[in-house]
């Protein structure tokens, strides 16, 4: 990328802050996890070519994305994969929180599987990543109407709506409408996503009541209770809290043993006949 390029320092400088191939080995380590899905930083620097100053990142090969993955198959992910995609989520969010940025992005387009292993996940594009507490000192919550509705408009937060900042209780709001979108296909405000303030105004409405959210996009009978409750656990958190993440997983682990699964590491993308979920064209 051209050297002036904004988003890519931004992520230049997340990833040698945070992504360090030994940092992230420790950490997945002493978490105990399978891997970390956070994206490795080799190197990186500048090339002059014709007079041009280039910057430029080395970082590991990635597979496909899974927005690709979600289209192809008729936009809806099998409830299993859904919830493990989040568990895996909430590792990599756990991750960066600590070392004081936020994604601000999270959305099937910057996930992409390993390259090696189609198990693994990994978020990518730190270009909106933002540090949310330099030094230890968070950011205090201000709105500001000329920062209104950063980042995706279907999935960003309320806050970044409002122009705040972003913080970890963002990432998590984030990531419940993605999972939302996956398991059902739908968000209520996704035929008005040229309407930003429409979008910001009834995802206030579906917080403050989500079972107005669940109905909206579980029609049937059978909703997932564990997004429910994910839903409503993000709603309690404060701007600058920092979230127990291990409530967070627990949650959807409880949903995977509603469904007769556990967390196997497996992610089967092709959906079962006989899907649990209804989910027939949303109610407006």
């Amino acid at each position: 990328e051209p050297s002036q390029n904004g988003p890519l320092f931004t992520e230049l400088k997340f990833y040698m802050r945070a992504a360090k191939p030994n940092e992230i080995q420790k950490w997945t380590k002493s978490h105990k996890l399978r891997y970390l899905g956070v994206p490795r930083y080799w190197g990186s620097g500048l090339h002059e070519k014709n007079g041009n100053s280039y910057r430029f990142m080395i970082m590991d090969r990635f597979g496909r994305d899974l927005q690709k993955m979600y289209e192809e198959n008729a936009k809806r992910f099998p409830h299993k994969t859904v919830l493990q995609l989040g568990l895996r989520i909430l590792d990599i969010l756990e991750y960066i929180h600590e070392y004081e940025y936020v994604h601000g992005d999270i959305k099937a387009s910057n996930l992409l599987l390993s390259y090696k292993n189609p198990n693994q996940v990994y978020l990518v594009d730190y270009g909106l990543a933002y540090r949310y507490c330099p030094e230890g000192v968070h950011k205090v919550y201000k709105e500001d109407p000329k920062r209104c509705h950063d980042g995706t408009i279907e999935y960003t937060s309320i806050d970044a709506h409002k122009g705040v900042a972003p913080s970890r209780r963002g990432d998590l709001e984030i990531l419940g409408y993605c999972m939302i979108h996956w398991l059902s296909g739908h968000l209520p405000w996704e035929d008005n996503l040229k309407d930003p303030n429409f979008v910001r105004d009834s995802k206030v409405r579906c917080r403050d009541n989500i079972s107005i959210l669940m109905d909206k996009c579980f029609p049937g009978k059978n909703k997932p209770d564990e997004i429910a409750k994910y839903m409503e656990k993000v709603k309690l958190l404060s701007y600058e809290e920092k979230p127990v993440y291990q409530h967070f997983r627990e949650i959807l682990l409880q949903g995977l043993k509603a469904i007769g699964q556990k967390d196997d590491g497996i992610l089967d993308f092709g959906l079962a006949e006989n899907e649990d979920l209804q989910t027939n064209p949303m109610q407006k």
